[in-house]
C-alpha cells in the first residue's frame, strides 16, 4: 500500500497514564493508506495495545506490536486482510517472545492487541487479550471483540456472572496474548448480535460500514471503570474529540487506576466510502472482454457473408425443429482463468509522544485530526 497524509474518515485518538502513577505501558497507532498507484481506495489501520512487564517492559512490548502489526499491514497489497492480519500477529508475537527470551530486562513480558482495519468502507479485524472494539450504529452500542481472560471463559461457561466477573481476583488473568511461547492465534470473530455462532462472526468480517457509525478502540483502562451503556451516553452526539476527552476525564474521576486509550473512527451522515472487491471488477471486465470479443467474430462472419461471397446467412426453422444455419459454425470457447490465492526489528522508540511514532519508511502515523480523503468508487 501506498502512504497516505491524511484518513479517508474523521480519527481521533488520546491516552492518558492515570491516577496510580504507574508508567503508561499503552501504546496506539493510526496510519492511512491508498491501496496502490492503479487503485485510490483509502485504507485506515487503528491498533491499541497495552503491555504487561516490569522495568518498562510492558512498554516494549506494545511498542512493539503496533510498530510492527502497522508495518506489516503497509507493506501488504490488501488483497487478503485476514491472511495479512493473522501473519502481522504471528511475527509480532515471535519478535516479542524473542525479545523477552535474549534481554533479562523485558523477560516475561507480553501485550494485548486490538487492530481495526478499514478498507474503503469495509471493516477488518483482529484481537488478542482484553482490549476491545466496539460499533456504536444508531442507538446500538456493540462490542464486536470478545475478551480473552479467565472470567469471560467462566462467564461463557455459567461458573460466574457478569457482575460477579467484574470484581474477581482473575478478572485481569490474560488467557490469549502476544509474546507467548506458542504461536499466537488472533481472534477473527465480529459479533454483531449475542445469538451468532461463532462461524457466523467470522463471515461477518468485510462487513460494510454506514454513515453515521462510529468505531471505538479501546484499552481495559476504560472498560474497566466505564460501562458499555456509559460509554455510549459519552458518545452522544458531541463532536468525538470532546466525547473522548469526556470518556477519560470519566474514567479518571472513578479512581483511574490503569492507563487509558481510545481511539475513534467516525462514518461521517453525508457520504461514505463505497468501494467493489477487486475480484469482482476482473470478473466484471473479463466478461466485458469475452462480449467484445464475441461481438467481432460475430460481425466479422456477417461482413464475410454480406460483402465477400454475394449473399446472405440462410436459416431454416421448423416448428418443434432446431435452428440450422447453412454458414460455418463459429465455436467460442471462454477458458476460465484461475487465481492464486494469495523483519529486521529495531528497538522501538520510547520516548512519550501522542501518538505512537512509527517506522517513516515503511508506515505513516496520522495526526489525530484528519481532512477526508476524497470520494473512490473502486475498492479492495
Amino acid at each position: 500500500m501506498i502512504p497516505a497524509d491524511s484518513a479517508h474518515f474523521p480519527v481521533f485518538a488520546v491516552t492518558d497514564p492515570g491516577k496510580s502513577g504507574k508508567n503508561n505501558e499503552d501504546n496506539y497507532a493510526v496510519s492511512a493508506h491508498t491501496l496502490s498507484e492503479s487503485d485510490p481506495t483509502p485504507s485506515i489501520v487503528a491498533i491499541i495495545a497495552d503491555g504487561v512487564g516490569g522495568h518498562q517492559a510492558g512498554e516494549v512490548a506494545s511498542s512493539l506490536a503496533v510498530e510492527m502489526i502497522s508495518q506489516i499491514i503497509a507493506e501488504s497489497d490488501a488483497n487478503k486482510p485476514l491472511a495479512t492480519l493473522e501473519e502481522a500477529f504471528f511475527q509480532t508475537n515471535q519478535a516479542i517472545y524473542s525479545q523477552a527470551t535474549i534481554n533479562p530486562a523485558n523477560a516475561g513480558m507480553s501485550t494485548t492487541a486490538a487492530c481495526a482495519w478499514v478498507i474503503g468502507d469495509h471493516l477488518y479485524l483482529a484481537s488478542m487479550g482484553d482490549s476491545r472494539i466496539y460499533l456504536r450504529r444508531g442507538d446500538s452500542f456493540i462490542q464486536l471483540t470478545i475478551d480473552h481472560t479467565w472470567v469471560q471463559e467462566a462467564i461463557e461457561s455459567g461458573i460466574l456472572t457478569p457482575e460477579q466477573a467484574h470484581s474477581h481476583p482473575n478478572a485481569h488473568l490474560i488467557r490469549r496474548y502476544l509474546g507467548s511461547k506458542q504461536p499466537a492465534i488472533p481472534d477473527f470473530r465480529l459479533h454483531l448480535g449475542p445469538t451468532e455462532s461463532d462461524q457466523q462472526a467470522v463471515a461477518n468480517q468485510g462487513m460494510r460500514l454506514e454513515p453515521g457509525d462510529y468505531l471505538l478502540l479501546c484499552s481495559d483502562g476504560l472498560t474497566d471503570l466505564v460501562s458499555n451503556d456509559e460509554i455510549n451516553t459519552a458518545l452522544g452526539n458531541k463532536p468525538l474529540q470532546k466525547a473522548l476527552d469526556g470518556l477519560i476525564e470519566l474514567a479518571n474521576k472513578r479512581g483511574g487506576h490503569d492507563n487509558i486509550t481510545i481511539i475513534g473512527i467516525q462514518i461521517p451522515e453525508e457520504k461514505v466510502i463505497t468501494s467493489v472487491p477487486r475480484t469482482r471488477n476482473r470478473l466484471v471486465i473479463a466478461l466485458v472482454l469475452v462480449a467484445l470479443l464475441a461481438v467481432v467474430l460475430i460481425g466479422g462472419w456477417i461482413y464475410r457473408m454480406y460483402f465477400w461471397e454475394g449473399g446472405s446467412p440462410t436459416a431454416t426453422f421448423q416448428p418443434g425443429s432446431t435452428t440450422e444455419v447453412s454458414s460455418p459454425t463459429i465455436t467460442l470457447t471462454v477458458i476460465p482463468t484461475t487465481q492464486t490465492p494469495h523483519t529486521s526489528q529495531q528497538t522501538p522508540d520510547l520516548s512519550p509522544s501522542p501518538i505512537s511514532s512509527l517506522n517513516p519508511t515503511s508506515v505513516t502515523s496520522i495526526p489525530a485530526t484528519y481532512t477526508p480523503w476524497p470520494t473512490s468508487t473502486t475498492g479492495p
